[in-house]
């Protein structure tokens, strides 16, 4: 039998919940989670569920996923080597056939597997469907006092169609979109997630973009995991750069955050899924629990 304290609980919590409900529906959330979120079946589901109570309280969802650790995996049990250059990875033939296999094949149909085990309505989506990333091979990237770097099969975004994904919003679905894309001619491309993620969520001017990161967010020290900055906006955050204190992985992520803050995204929201129901408490508590991103710090409210 559920106790009073539990019972007053649960009606505090319901209470707390409801302004953020009333001000988020029918608005565009895009959140963004790496493959490693879903390497494993408990934690992919735990993951699906926040991301499912959203959409049952009437936010429209789409959620783009990666397939990295996935890829290095398959890539090595094949006998394929994987080069990262910058965070980025370079993408040969192999390297390709392995990244199809994965997003397309494994990850995404796993989260819609999950998702009809929790009954939300979810429809995977590539960026070769129906021409939803219009996308162009990246040409060699000049690197000062080095070699070129040609990146392989890996694309550069020209385009979204976010008539495809309303579409689907329009009709309550929940779209799932694996960031693999193709040219013009049909060749096969493979495109950072938190990019397409940035792209998709300025096209469909979307409320949120949240990244889902290992990280409990972004770190004043990357060493230091006690060094969380809550708040923080793109002048700081291109200082933080510049002086060297993001990683690898965590470079990619800033360039998605500013392109999608430039291009209109109120709020980025950078978060560990390592943190039990983060999305939750980052979106329906004031104190959140990562770090938010915007354009200008001074013009946010209390």
């Amino acid at each position: 039998m559920t106790s009073q304290r539990d019972r007053a609980i649960v009606v505090s919590a319901l209470k707390h919940a409801a302004p953020y409900i009333r001000l988020f529906k029918g608005k565009v959330f895009v959140i963004k989670a790496g493959g490693e979120v879903f390497a494993d079946p408990a934690r992919t589901i735990a993951f699906v569920e926040q991301v499912g109570l959203l959409h049952q309280v009437g936010i429209r969802v789409v959620l783009i996923h990666g397939g990295g650790p996935q890829s290095t995996e398959l890539a090595a049990a094949l006998g394929i080597d994987t080069t990262f250059i910058e965070g980025r990875r370079v993408t040969d033939q192999n390297s390709l056939n392995v990244a199809a296999m994965v997003l397309n094949g494994q990850i995404n149909t796993r989260i819609l597997a999950a998702c009809r085990d929790l009954q939300i309505p979810a429809v995977g989506i590539s960026g070769v469907d129906a021409g939803l990333i219009a996308a162009h091979k990246r040409p060699p990237v000049e690197r000062e006092g080095e070699a070129a770097v040609d990146y392989g099969f890996v694309g550069d975004i020209d385009a979204v169609d976010a008539d495809i994904l309303r579409k689907q919003l329009d009709n309550g679905l929940m779209p799932v979109v694996s960031p693999l894309s193709c040219d013009a001619s049909g060749t096969l491309l493979n495109i950072n997630a938190d990019t397409v993620a940035a792209a998709i969520a300025a096209e469909l001017n979307a409320e949120k973009l949240l990244l889902a990161t290992g990280a409990p967010g972004i770190l004043e020290d990357i060493n230091d995991p006690g060094s969380l900055i809550s708040y923080i906006d793109r002048a700081a955050l291109k200082k933080l750069k510049r002086h060297g204190k993001l990683a690898d992985g965590m470079l990619p992520k800033a360039a998605a955050i500013e392109a999608a803050i430039a291009n209109g995204v109120q709020r980025v929201h950078v978060i560990s899924w390592k943190l039990a129901d983060s999305i939750l408490l980052e979106v329906f508590t004031n104190e959140g629990t990562g770090t938010l991103v915007v354009d200008d710090i001074n013009a946010l409210t209390p």
